[in-house]
C-alpha cells in the first residue's frame, strides 16, 4: 500500500538521502535497462499472484487498462512504453521519481497529467508489505486506471486542488479523499462490489480482505464524511468508502471544495472505524480483526 504518511504529509516527504533530487521537479531516469534478472523474476512473482486474484474482484476499467497497456509478467515495464499508449487514450504520462516526494511536486504532477512513479521494485522478502510505493504498487496499481477518462480527468482536478488546499490549510481533508477513492475505494458494479483503488489492486491481502472479510465496514461515499474520516497506514482498512461508478469521480472532479473545506474546518474527525447515524451502510463490519489486534 502507499505509505502516504498521515494528514496532512498525504503524499509523504523525501525518503531520505536516496531522494535527494536530481532536477527541480523530482524526476529521473526509469534506468529500465539496470533492472536485474532477479528484479524482473520479483516484478513476474509479484504479478503473476495478483492476476490470479483479480478476476471477480477487480473493476470491469482496471481489467480493460491492463489489457490495453504495455504490461506483462515477464518484465518490469518500460515507462516510455507505458507513457505512449497512456498519451494516445487520456493524455497522461508516466514519469520516474525515487520515491515519496514533497506534496507539491506531487500535485504539480497530478496537474500536467503527469503521474509520478517510483523506479525501485521491493525485495523478494517485502512482498506483502512495503513502506513506501515502488514499481509494482504505482505501476500494476495505478497506471491500468489511468486509461479511464473518468478517472484521468479527476486526477488531474485532484493535482490541481492540491496547492488551494495547502493554502487553506486543509490539505489533511483533502488527502483524505484521494486515500479513500484512488487508494482504497471501492466501485458498485452489477456483479457485486469491485476493486479500483490502487492500493488494494497491488495488495496480495487486501484484495481479499476488502471485499470478503466481515470484519470491516463498507459505506455508501459522501464528501464531507470522507474529508473528516481518518485512515490507517500501517494495516488493512477500517472502513471503505463505494461509489456507484466511475463516472461519480468526474462529477466530483468539477465539485467546488471551498464551501466543502467551509463547512469541515475545525470540527472532530471520525475514526476509521467509525459507523454513523447518517452513513448509508453497505455492509456494517463486525470489526474483529482490528478490535483481536488491539487486544493483543
Amino acid at each position: 500500500m502507499r505509505a502516504a504518511g498521515t494528514p496532512p504529509q498525504g503524499h509523504g516527504a523525501a525518503a531520505g538521502p536516496a531522494a535527494t533530487p536530481q532536477r527541480a521537479d523530482w524526476t529521473i531516469d526509469q534506468g529500465w535497462e539496470r533492472y536485474s534478472a532477479a528484479e524482473h523474476a520479483v516484478w513476474k512473482r509479484l504479478f503473476e499472484r495478483q492476476c490470479r486474484l483479480l478476476p471477480g474482484r477487480a473493476c470491469e476499467e482496471f481489467v480493460r487498462g491492463m489489457r490495453a497497456l504495455p504490461i506483462g509478467a515477464d518484465q518490469i515495464p518500460d515507462f516510455r512504453r507505458l507513457s505512449e499508449v497512456l498519451l494516445r487514450h487520456t493524455g497522461w504520462q508516466v514519469v520516474a521519481v525515487p520515491g515519496l516526494v514533497p506534496d507539491e511536486v506531487f500535485f504539480d504532477h497530478l496537474a500536467k497529467r503527469q503521474f509520478p512513479a517510483g523506479n525501485f521494485l521491493r525485495r523478494p522478502d517485502q512482498l506483502d508489505y512495503l513502506a513506501e510505493p515502488d514499481v509494482f504498487h504505482d505501476v500494476f496499481g495505478h497506471v491500468p486506471m489511468l486509461m479511464n477518462p473518468a478517472l484521468a480527468d479527476y486526477m488531474q482536478a485532484y493535482g490541481e486542488g492540491g496547492r488551494r488546499a495547502q493554502s487553506l490549510g486543509v490539505l489533511a481533508n483533502l488527502s483524505r479523499v484521494y486515500w479513500y477513492t484512488v487508494e482504497f475505494g471501492l466501485v458498485q458494479e452489477p456483479g457485486g462490489l469491485r476493486i479500483y483503488g490502487s492500493g488494494i489492486a497491488s495488495s496480495f491481502r487486501e484484495s481479499v480482505f476488502c471485499l470478503q472479510d466481515p470484519s470491516p465496514n463498507r459505506l455508501r461515499f459522501a464528501l464531507e464524511r470522507v474529508m473528516r474520516t481518518g485512515y490507517r497506514i500501517d494495516d488493512f482498512q477500517e472502513t471503505y468508502f463505494v461509489i456507484h461508478d466511475l463516472a461519480e469521480l468526474l462529477e466530483l472532479a468539477r465539485v467546488d471544495f471551498g464551501p466543502v473545506y467551509d463547512q469541515v474546518r475545525g470540527k472532530p474527525e471520525y475514526q476509521p472505524g467509525q459507523v454513523l447515524s447518517s452513513d448509508q451502510v453497505i455492509h456494517r463490519g463486525s470489526g474483529s480483526y482490528h478490535g483481536a489486534k488491539r487486544r493483543s
